[in-house]
């Protein structure tokens, strides 16, 4: 076989129908849109509407929700950690953080923290500074003469209070001040 022979197998590349090119194309006149109605017309948008029907996204119950608050941590096995130090990316002398990890090629990002996990085992002895850890990651380090250390997570900002306990810190002010409180908004 030579270069010049390798070829795709019959049927496999197959060419586009031009559509709309004059009766005798076979998909000429409508273009295979049919006649009159809202979708033989350009620009229509109506994906899921269904005629005026129910649509199934609205039949269909709904359950659970998604929270916007919610932490995604970058997990972090122990038998990860050893193999790093193993391959010399980590120092087990050194403390070990999140930059430490992802300078080391551990975590490509600490996200919103870094989560230790027990799969696997160490002998390292290491200090590890962390978001959050499992009780048998912990149990590991410790196993091996290391240390965890849970860092708490960050304080909300002094300045920023939600919606409703910034009304009600006014309340309280206008009643100190003894103007009557003003009705609550709604």
């Amino acid at each position: 076989m030579k270069l010049n022979e390798l070829a795709d197998n019959k049927g496999a590349r197959k060419t586009r129908t031009r559509i709309g090119r004059g009766i005798g194309s076979g998909k000429g006149k409508t273009a295979g849109r049919g006649h009159k109605g809202q979708n033989s017309r350009s620009g229509v948008s109506i994906s899921g509407f269904e005629g005026g029907q129910m649509p199934l996204y609205m039949r269909l119950p709904k359950r659970g929700f998604n929270n916007i608050f919610r932490k995604s941590y970058a997990a972090v096995n122990v038998g990860r950690l050893q193999q790093a130090i193993d391959a010399g990316k980590l120092d087990a002398g050194a403390p070990i953080d999140a930059g430490a990890l992802v300078k080391a090629g551990v975590i490509r990002r600490p996200l919103d923290g870094v989560r230790l996990l027990g799969h696997g085992e160490i002998s390292a002895a290491i200090e590890i500074s962390i978001s959050g850890a499992t009780g048998a990651a912990v149990a590991a380090v410790e196993r091996a003469g290391g240390k965890v250390n849970i860092e708490a997570a960050a304080p909300k900002p002094e300045g920023k209070l939600p919606k409703n306990e910034k009304k009600a810190a006014k309340r309280a002010e206008r009643a100190r001040d003894g103007k009557a409180a003003a009705p609550a908004e709604s």
